[in-house]
């Protein structure tokens, strides 16, 4: 028996939401969002910049359910608040880096599982975190850090480095979160409240599992990747490069990053590939 759909109306997989409904959900997206932003706010990375922010699963989770647009406004938004709380004034670094970052990369994730399946649901996960975290990072570094405040005065290929750690740091610790509790939260919205699931996620999310081998090749590859820069920022002048950039006596904690990030993603892993 089908499932009467009191929010989505779907055409070929696809979510078309009643203006209402979408400022509703939009408003959610960003409300959740930037609390949950927030709470993790001072958290820096390694390089003393850039928070840890698990919260990603919320725009990954609404993309899914409501779509790219809801998504990609409410995430935009979400980031904006938060990081304006966080510095006591609207945040500029936030309007030029995280808000396009954000936007694009829940927009992406949103249209890619707009047919859903976890295949898609993984891919949308990479596609996001590393096409989004990299916008933020490189705009929020080179456009805002190093020309409007005029706060690293290096070299563009020394900016570069430093705009690519950053966004390794997100993609190695949002990964995880976005593969492994998104889809509880999927599945929980399909038990609790099937009326707003579309039918495509609501038959994979409780009748499916997430396929074990891209899910292990999505966790190990990254991991791999991880260990190998983190080996390089121990024996080779990307070390050194990489502490004077970030302005640090040692790259004890950036080395750490990369060997913890990436040890977890293989470990993961090779447990999801070996797990009967």
């Amino acid at each position: 028996m089908s499932r009467k759909h009191q929010v989505n109306a779907e055409t070929g997989g696809e979510r078309r939401l009643r203006r209402s409904v979408e400022a509703i959900v939009t408003a959610m997206c960003a409300a959740l969002y930037a609390a949950g932003s927030y709470a993790t706010a001072y958290i820096p990375s390694p390089l003393g910049f850039g928070q840890f922010r698990p919260a990603v699963v919320i725009p990954a989770f609404f993309a899914t359910i409501f779509g790219p647009m809801p998504a990609a406004v409410g995430a935009a938004i979400g980031t904006l608040l938060a990081d304006s709380l966080k510095h006591g004034m609207l945040y500029m670094g936030s309007l030029v880096a995280a808000v396009p970052g954000n936007f694009i990369g829940f927009y992406l994730f949103g249209y890619i599982v707009r047919r859903f399946s976890w295949t898609r649901f993984i891919l949308a996960s990479l596609v996001t975190l590393t096409i989004g975290n990299a916008i933020t990072a490189f705009s929020y570094v080179i456009i805002f850090k190093a020309i409007y405040v005029q706060a690293l005065p290096f070299s563009p290929g020394t900016l570069t480095l430093i705009s690519l750690g950053l966004t390794l740091y997100w993609f190695i610790t949002m990964l995880p979160f976005v593969l492994l509790v998104t889809p509880l939260l999927i599945r929980a919205a399909a038990h609790a409240m099937p009326s707003i699931v579309p039918e495509d996620v609501y038959l994979s999310g409780l009748k499916s599992e997430l396929p074990k081998k891209s899910f292990s090749l999505a966790m190990t590859i990254p991991g791999i990747l991880m260990v190998i820069i983190g080996l390089a920022t121990t024996f080779t002048p990307l070390g050194t490069i990489t502490a004077n950039a970030a302005k640090l006596t040692s790259t004890i904690l950036i080395e750490l990053m990369y060997y913890l990030g990436g040890i977890t993603l293989i470990t993961i892993g090779l447990i999801t590939a070996t797990r009967k």
